[in-house]
């Protein structure tokens, strides 16, 4: 048997330390409860905490949010909303652990299914086209918060695997087209008939990696040979350029800001579908975020090289970040 924090001596630093005096009530309270299995308070303790209830401020009667930046015109008129929406309920299911006990979380997950067609994607992010995975990610969320037996939740997994490509992973539909950049603004900016996609092409590993959050979130999905099928194909490419246009570069694995896929995600997911870390591939990466961890005992948002997330990124969100990495690493290493 592992003893009991075997996990913490895999680290270079221990940083149960550092997130525990990080002095945000959140990270202290997951910490003792996640990585150190102390009894903790409820829930609702978190979700009366003081960065939570200024979100649910913001939130509309029909439970979406207002997108504060600047729009351009697009299609469809809610485009901008959904996304709103989307970001801010990732925040609170991913971080705060809402779920729909909370009456946001029900008005927000209302809305959110209020955007499913009668195929059952979500439909508005990019036009009207197919977006395979913004509808994973949506579904994740929606199944943490505890919509996993849902009807709807259900349509949208069955939509999502009716979209797999021939070799059992997922695209965006519209990039396996070759239609030039004039083209794709046109059909994503303003009504036109979703496309759908060349089966014949492969996945890409970045979508891929969004749409099997899903999966892996769903009790029932997570142990489906179809979960395993993509999570293998998932693996496979870990460190490698897409191969599409979009998000090619390889470093991409290594960018954890936002809510793009990345290495952290695909360990998550993979995790739960049933991969260990005596598989090679799962091995790499685990040790990849063992051997990049900083001095301070966090890891930055980003090891891509670019512009725009200076000095590693916030603190607030590298306490997250990190935060996530030990759990995954306490889940693999337990």
């Amino acid at each position: 048997m592992i003893e009991e924090g075997h996990w913490r001596k895999q680290l270079r630093i221990d940083a149960v330390p550092v997130l525990l005096a990080s002095g945000d009530e959140a990270i202290a309270y997951f910490t003792r409860r996640d990585l150190l299995n102390e009894s903790v308070e409820p829930i609702r303790f978190v979700w009366e905490l003081p960065a939570p209830q200024k979100m649910l401020r913001k939130q509309l009667a029909d439970g979406s949010w207002k997108y504060p930046g600047r729009k351009t015109e697009v299609y469809p008129e809610y485009h901008h909303s959904l996304l709103e929406t989307f970001k801010q309920f990732r925040i609170l299911v991913q971080r705060y652990e809402f779920i729909r006990e909370h009456s946001a979380t029900l008005k927000a997950a209302e809305y959110l299914f209020s955007c499913q067609t009668g195929e059952g994607d979500i439909r508005g992010m990019i036009g009207n086209q197919y977006a395979t995975y913004y509808t994973g990610a949506i579904l994740a969320l929606l199944i943490k918060a505890g919509y996993e037996d849902d009807p709807r939740t259900e349509k949208g997994i069955q939509w999502l695997l009716s979209m797999r490509q021939d070799d059992g992973g997922w695209v965006i539909p519209l990039i396996t087209r070759n239609l030039d950049a004039e083209t794709i603004n046109r059909i994503t900016s303003q009504y036109a008939e979703p496309l759908e996609p060349d089966r014949t092409k492969p996945f890409s590993h970045n979508w891929t990696n969004m749409v099997l959050q899903a999966f892996a979130a769903h009790p029932r999905y997570r142990v489906s040979k179809e979960a395993k099928l993509a999570g293998t194909l998932l693996k496979s490419r870990f460190f490698k350029p897409d191969v599409y246009p979009s998000y090619r570069d390889a470093g991409y694995w290594v960018r954890f800001a936002f809510w793009w896929s990345n290495l952290l995600m695909a360990l998550d997911s993979l995790s739960l579908i049933g991969f260990t870390r005596e598989d090679a591939d799962i091995r790499k990466a685990l040790d990849w975020f063992i051997d990049n961890q900083e001095p301070d005992g966090l890891w930055k948002m980003s090891y891509k090289e670019e512009k725009g997330i200076k000095n590693g990124g916030k603190i607030e969100e590298r306490l997250w970040l990190s935060l996530a990495i030990c759990r995954i690493i306490k889940r693999y290493f337990k």
